[in-house]
């Protein structure tokens, strides 16, 4: 090996993942500053500047510990400089270089080295080595589908040896290491040596991947073509010890399984199911439906939970904000958070809101999920028959599927959501099973730590779950569910209530949604309590929203029909050209005392109702008449009043001829309605004692309660709602059991001031209280 003159401050460009050998043409995309530096001083010198690969390329800023002593003097074909700052320079390689030293340049690599010339006689062996090479280097080529045919041509017509070294060296794929050693070979012999070596290892991997081809060809049909692409990916994987698409899917699982925190019982399952997985044919039928079960398995939220938002006062607010009114159901929440704040692990209460249509429970609920910070999901059970619809389908059945609770849970992604239950009375049954026997598991706070949904066949815990249910009515929720639930009654809004929730939040939602502006409509006084009063029958504020929508639809039509009406005021005058006529009356009192009328409170639905009891007396044999469409208990009350009356006649100043000669006619108007429930007998029993008795009965007084055949008043339901029916047409007077006197806490107090109550336990308290 001949030394050449020394060369002197030379640049240099660190290479990464590459090493270039002389004689080789290299197309090179520079983006490091330093070495944007290097390139720009040797363009504006002679060109020349040395290529040195990197020690190791993950390194973006080497130092010179980090380059290879020994690099190639190229020459710099081609520059241009990139938008983005970069450059893209064509190199080529022309002869070996040593570094000596690097040169103090903090712009960029510049070194001093002396040039390296190989050569070597071309003897005998030599000669025999040359050709070996090219011949291996040919075979190389026609294995190897990535390098041109052209190229072997080029290498045959190669005398010198050290240049036959350079161009094989520079075409044959070796790592980094192995090229780097092939340019510090000093002997070109021990070159060519070890380059006959490298291609008599890579034409042994060539021909394994020719043999492997030939032997998936073989046994492929024409028509299976995507068949054979399959056999080939997984032969050649076979023989490099790589896993194929099925090895690689079921260790995908084995990561999502364990990074998916599941108990120690359901982690033993799902692996379980991956080892049948992993054994069965890829074809079977059955891989779908573990791969579908382990789906579900993975993406259940085992311990992931949200963080409860304990602030007391703040939960107050949103609650506040969300609802007008609803003190109970507020308070109640407002206890569940502070317990919680106080004690770590409390089960999961069942909060029931039970109330008529349209009075917020659902909106509630959903409230109660944002003020503690939770996830909100809902399912409606209105319909629902089947229990595998809450416990899911075995996974023998094909489409099995979880539950819907389990569904749920998995959309919500935390095992600690407000799970709101949406008409839990309005569940049935049939040969399906009995889903509200399902239920049980679901909302017993003692047995929901281990839900077991039929398709999971392993245990779920719900204990953390806040359930909240909504009914319509109390008795038809079943049994073992109510005695497991906490029941919170929303009866409905009283009139000033429904004004203020029109006011504060259904008024401004509607213009919100109608893209009106408050300047654009106006709602005088006393229009809202007219809507209330003749538009709507209600318990809640459904229908009222929706006559509100309909004022602001109508509004919207003139604001954008350019007949220059930019406000319009809604009044009692014109409220009937927006909404049409009185589509209800309510029954008013009586305009003066009578005999025979007696005025009674009744529960509906949708609120209070004054219900006016008449009796007439007419010649006959003492049969009883019952007109009105009443119904079983109202029919057993005009009995047991007309006993009653019958047993104390003397007391009443009654002729017991009346009985045998006299027919009795009791009649409740608004006969197409049905009517019924245990709370009407006072008010027949004043209406026949009225009319034996020719005492007119007082117009301004209204009762409710049920008697027994001794003339005890016994106690009603739906206090509020009957007296703030009685409040709104005007009564001054209401007669209510005296058991009854727990429920006038819940009344109102500006009601309680408009009206006098009187508390009574016997019909001898009722006659001195109606008739004068």
């Amino acid at each position: 090996m001949k030394q050449l003159e020394q060369i002197k401050g030379i640049p240099v460009l660190p290479l990464r993942d590459i090493v270039v050998f002389p004689y080789m043409v290299v197309p090179l995309f520079v983006g490091r500053d330093k070495s944007i530096r290097a390139l720009e001083y040797a363009m504006n010198s002679d060109k020349k500047i040395v290529l040195c690969a990197q020690k190791n390329s993950k390194i973006d800023q080497p130092e010179k510990e980090d380059i290879y002593s020994i690099g190639v003097v190229s020459e710099i074909l081609q520059f241009l400089k990139m938008p983005d700052g970069s450059v893209k320079v064509l190199i080529e390689g022309l002869s070996r270089i040593r570094i000596l030293e690097y040169l103090n340049n903090n712009n960029f690599f510049q070194v001093n080295g002396e040039e390296i010339k190989t050569g070597i006689e071309k003897t005998t062996d030599v000669e025999a080595l040359m050709r070996s090479c090219i011949d291996q280097f040919e075979e190389y080529v026609k294995l190897n589908r990535k390098l041109p045919s052209e190229i072997v041509n080029s290498v045959s017509n190669i005398e010198e040896p050290d240049k036959l070294v350079d161009v094989i060296s520079a075409h044959i794929i070796l790592k980094i290491e192995d090229k780097q050693k092939i340019l510090e070979m000093d002997n070109v012999k021990n070159a060519l040596q070890a380059i006959s070596t490298f291609l008599e290892s890579e034409i042994e991997i060539l021909n394994i991947e020719k043999k492997i081809r030939g032997q998936i060809k073989n046994r492929m049909e024409k028509t299976q073509r995507e068949y054979y692409l399959t056999e080939q990916l997984k032969a050649i994987q076979k023989e490099l010890g790589q896993e194929d698409e099925r090895l690689i899917e079921i260790e995908e699982f084995h990561e999502k399984i364990a990074s998916a925190n599941m108990p120690k019982d359901v982690n033993e399952k799902a692996l379980k199911e991956l080892k049948r997985l992993e054994k069965m044919p890829p074809m079977a039928a059955e891989s779908t439906v573990i791969r579908n079960y382990l789906d579900w398995l993975i993406s259940l939220p085992w311990a992931h939970e949200t963080k409860d938002k304990l602030d007391i006062n703040e939960a107050e607010k949103i609650l506040n904000e969300d609802h007008y009114g609803l003190e109970k159901p507020k308070e109640r929440i407002l206890e569940f958070l502070a317990v919680r704040k106080l004690v770590e692990k409390m089960k999961g209460p069942i909060l029931c809101f039970v109330g008529p249509p349209g009075v917020g429970k659902t909106s509630l609920a959903r409230s109660i999920a944002r003020s503690m910070g939770r996830e909100f999901v809902r399912i409606s059970l209105g319909g629902v028959r089947d229990e595998a619809e809450i416990r899911g389908h075995r996974r023998t059945y094909i489409g099995a599927m979880p539950g819907r609770i389990i569904q749920c849970i998995k959309r919500a992604k935390s095992k600690n959501p407000v799970f709101l239950l949406d008409e839990i009375d309005k569940m049935s049954m049939d040969f399906r099973g009995d889903p509200s026997a399902a239920m049980l598991e679901v909302l017993d706070p003692e047995i929901n730590s281990a839900f077991n949904d039929h398709y999971l066949e392993v245990d779920f815990d719900l204990s953390k779950v806040m359930f909240v249910t909504t009914a319509n009515v109390i008795p038809a929720i079943p049994i073992p569910l109510r005695d497991r639930m906490e029941i919170i009654e929303i009866p409905g809004y009283t009139e000033e209530e429904k004004i203020k929730i029109a006011e504060k939040f259904l008024f401004p939602k509607q213009l919100v949604m109608h893209g009106l502006k408050e300047e654009n409509l106006i709602l005088e006084n006393n229009v809202i309590k007219l809507i209330i009063r003749h538009y709507t029958r209600e318990a809640g504020v459904r229908n009222l929203e929706r006559e509100l929508a309909t004022i602001c639809r109508k509004v919207a039509k003139d604001v954008v029909s350019g007949n220059g009406k930019k406000q319009v005021k809604v009044n009692e005058k014109n409220l009937d050209g927006f909404l049409g006529p009185f589509k209800f009356l309510h029954m008013e009192k009586e305009k003066k005392d009578e005999v025979g009328v007696s005025t009674g409170l009744a529960w509906t639905e949708v609120g209070g109702e004054i219900l006016a009891t008449e009796t007439a007396i007419m010649k006959g044999k003492g049969k009883l008449t019952l007109t009105g469409k009443l119904g079983d208990v109202m029919q057993e009350s005009a009995q047991t009043a007309l006993s009653y009356i019958r047993s104390c006649a003397k007391k009443l100043n009654i002729n017991d001829e009346v009985f045998q000669k006299y027919d009795i006619h009791v009649h409740v108007p608004e006969g197409a309605i049905p009517k019924d429930g245990p709370s009407a007998g006072i008010t027949m029993a004043v209406s026949i004692a009225s009319a034996l008795s020719e005492k007119p009965v007082r117009k301004d007084v209204a009762m409710t309660g049920e008697i027994t055949l001794r003339g005890k008043v016994l106690p009603i339901g739906g206090l509020k709602e009957k007296i703030l029916a009685a409040h709104r047409v005007g009564i001054k007077e209401v007669i209510i059991p005296k058991q009854n006197s727990k429920d006038i806490i819940d009344i109102p107090k500006n009601v309680l001031e408009d009206l006098k109550v009187n508390l009574v336990e016997s019909m001898e308290e009722v006659f001195a209280i109606v008739f004068k």
